[in-house]
């Protein structure tokens, strides 16, 4: 007999606190043994902390920098671009770039074991928020949309939105707590070109002071950024609160019926999705694209939206399969598989799109103000393993694996996507935030996977926790005869 409800067992508990709990061993093992085993952590802590004081940049640069950077960054006095009194050209502020251009010590890069579990904390939640936010927006886009095929699973994303709440407030904490560790920008003798005595302030970045007003509106450069705290606070209580109606919306579908609430569903997901495109992106500007401050790309939303697209699409095709080998879903047919396999499937070549158009655009016309950003990535001993595994996990693999109808239709083909997805996405938030926080300090070992244990523990922990709150299948929704008859 086919469960209406989800069961959240004794048991599925117990194996996601045990995760939980490996996590924070995994966490305080690494605290305890720093750079025991890890990937990329071949020097001491405090070495990459003197090398950057001292400018040389050779590992992050391309020979043809090596020169330009010696000039500029000699010492950490940057003579030549405060000479004049006006502080560094563009030009020269671009080729420091925030990865190399540290001048407060272990405040910037390196910083030891506890700079490198905020940063992944960051990682982390920025990853599960943004997931969070599919589950959501693609709960919206299938009523926006009047779409019929889904109406099965509709639960799953919804669930999967409860994480937004969780999410607001670590990310909130996380910000006032961290802030000076993740984002150079918060540094308030970067913004005032002289001293107080009236000398030259050799810590004065001109690019970084020319873009205040997008952080410090409303308030003192340097003091509490209330323009971005405020930009955070305000997209997470929209999200929250359109979450609630339509989650109320849905509940209310299965006791009273009838299309009325189905029509107000799909005006409030409608309007949910015109705030969701414009947040999404200035919010991949605040909380990624801001760490490399004087770094931008335009294609940048795009790109971060994608990433979290397909890691949502791979979580609910996931959470999807699991359900029906565990005797939920009976209604599911391989026919809606096929169409949650040519979700992940086109979007992984939609995200590959976006990655090869901005990765291109900036190769080729070689900018050095733009091209440092992949120079720190792709030619960097410590993350070109992962920039290139990033590729593969990303697009190859999943392209290759789904590529056929049938694969697409298959438990098994499935779930070693979406699993190989939803870590190769992790992967891909890795190497946008950690090469301009930690430099060339950063590395990969049990830091990184405690730190994704406990978030992903905590995670699936509310998403499951809200499934079993509710029935799984829309009791009253219009279009469950369409979902029942679908077929491709």
């Amino acid at each position: 007999m086919a469960k209406e409800t989800f069961d959240f067992s004794a048991g599925l508990r117990k194996k996601l606190l045990i995760t939980f709990v490996v996590g924070a061993v995994l966490l305080l093992g690494s605290a305890m043994f720093p750079g025991g085993g890890e990937h990329g952590d071949g020097h001491a802590e405090g070495d990459h902390t003197e090398q950057h004081h001292e400018g040389d940049h050779n590992d992050g640069h391309d020979a043809g920098h090596e020169e330009d950077h010696s000039e500029g960054h000699d010492s950490g006095n940057h003579e030549e671009g405060h000479d004049d009194g006006h502080g560094p050209s563009y030009e020269e502020a671009a080729l420091m770039a925030d990865a190399g251009d540290d001048s407060h010590g272990e405040e910037g890069h390196g910083g030891g074991w506890f700079k490198r579990f905020k940063v992944d904390f960051w990682i982390n939640n920025i990853y599960f928020t943004g997931i969070a936010l599919i589950g959501l927006f693609f709960f919206a886009i299938q009523y926006a949309a009047q779409a019929g095929w889904s109406a099965f699973i509709l639960r799953i994303p919804l669930s999967i939105a409860h994480w937004i709440a969780p999410s607001a407030i670590l990310m909130i904490g996380a910000f006032f707590l961290f802030n000076h560790d993740i984002f150079h920008w918060t540094h308030g003798d970067l913004y005032n070109q002289f001293n107080e005595d009236g000398s030259i302030n050799t810590h004065y970045d001109a690019i970084i002071a020319g873009k205040q007003g997008f952080f410090f509106w409303l308030s003192s450069p340097g003091g509490l950024p209330i323009f971005y705290i405020l930009r955070m606070v305000i997209f997470f209580g929209i999200w929250f609160w359109m979450f609630r109606m339509l989650k109320t919306m849905s509940v209310q579908e299965d006791e009273i019926g009838g299309d009325d609430i189905w029509r107000k569903m799909r005006k409030t997901s409608a309007i949910f999705l015109v705030f969701f495109a414009v947040s999404s992106s200035v919010a991949a500007w605040d909380w990624i694209m801001s760490i490399d401050t004087h770094w931008f790309s335009t294609m940048f939303g795009w790109y971060v939206f994608a990433s979290w697209f397909v890691s949502g699409l791979a979580l609910i095709t996931l959470i999807t399969v699991l359900l029906k080998e565990n005797g939920y879903l009976p209604q599911v047919t391989s026919n809606h598989l096929h169409d949650l396999g040519k979700f992940v499937f086109a979007f992984s070549i939609f995200w590959t799109y976006i990655w090869f158009s901005q990765f291109l655009l900036i190769y080729y016309a070689n900018i050095p103000e733009e091209s440092v950003y992949f120079v720190e990535r792709f030619l960097s001993d410590k993350y070109a393993p992962f920039f290139f595994v990033n590729i593969f996990m990303n697009f190859f693999f999943p392209f290759l694996t789904l590529m056929t109808r049938d694969a697409k239709r298959l438990n098994v083909f499935l779930k070693i996507a979406c699993v190989v997805v939803l870590l190769g996405h992790w992967i891909d938030f890795y190497l946008m935030v950690t090469p301009g926080t930690l430099g060339e300090s950063g590395a990969f070992g049990l830091t990184e996977i405690g730190m994704y244990l406990m978030f992903g523990a905590a995670f699936l922990w509310v998403v499951l926790k809200a499934l079993s709150s509710y029935a799984l299948v829309p009791k009253n929704h219009p279009m469950l005869a369409e979902a029942k008859h679908h077929h491709i």
